[in-house]
């Protein structure tokens, strides 16, 4: 589910819609969090579909780390790559804001973390694009993926969270377990799809 203080706009023709804050939403901000609703596809699934339709799951799907394709219900899933993105997923299975995002602002993600299993070439237009991601690029980003992280989630606690609500109750026991200790932080890394 993304968050309530968005909306889908079309960018233009290349690059389709994508999602755009229509308030402030600070840092520590949760701003996706994988719910019940989301659609789960097991790789034996996958299998079963026409390639037409596994073109379409490719495109709007990302990969966890038990190599289900999981399709947000919502628009979350136009949420676009960008090499210096807003928000980013964490090893709590929600995504948070790393730096604030200003109203108008497009919510942006990366990909690193989607367990890619093709490269794929980038338009995100960020002037040290790195042009295309790579399945290796979780193993080369994770540790500075993690350290945006946790300059964003100390932050979680002192901040309107209209999404903390729907986090899993084994989740929230992570979290807890963090906030008293950070030593115990769950990296990024355990988003990894190991085949």
């Amino acid at each position: 589910m993304i968050h309530p203080h968005t909306e889908l706009r079309l960018i233009n023709d290349t690059v389709g819609y994508g999602v755009f804050a229509t308030k402030f939403i600070p840092q520590g901000t949760i701003v996706y969090v994988k719910d019940s609703m989301e659609i789960e596809i097991s790789p034996t699934q996958y299998l079963l579909y026409q390639p037409n339709m596994q073109a379409a799951i490719e495109k709007y799907s990302y990969i966890d780390e038990r190599g289900y394709r999981i399709i947000s219900w919502d628009f979350g899933k136009y949420v676009n790559h960008c090499c210096n993105c807003n928000s980013i997923s964490t090893g709590y299975g929600f995504e948070v804001a790393i730096r604030d995002i200003q109203a108008g602002e497009q919510i942006t993600d990366e990909y690193g973390i989607f367990n890619l299993q093709e490269e794929m070439t980038l338009q995100c237009g960020f002037e040290s694009c790195r042009k295309k991601i790579k399945p290796s690029d979780f193993d080369e980003y994770y540790q500075e993926w993690d350290e945006k992280i946790k300059l964003a989630l100390p932050k979680l606690h002192d901040l309107e969270q209209p999404l903390l609500a729907f986090l899993d109750a084994e989740t929230i026991q992570k979290l807890d377990a963090y906030f008293l200790d950070p030593a115990s932080y769950r990296s990024v890394y355990n988003l990894r799809f190991k085949s």
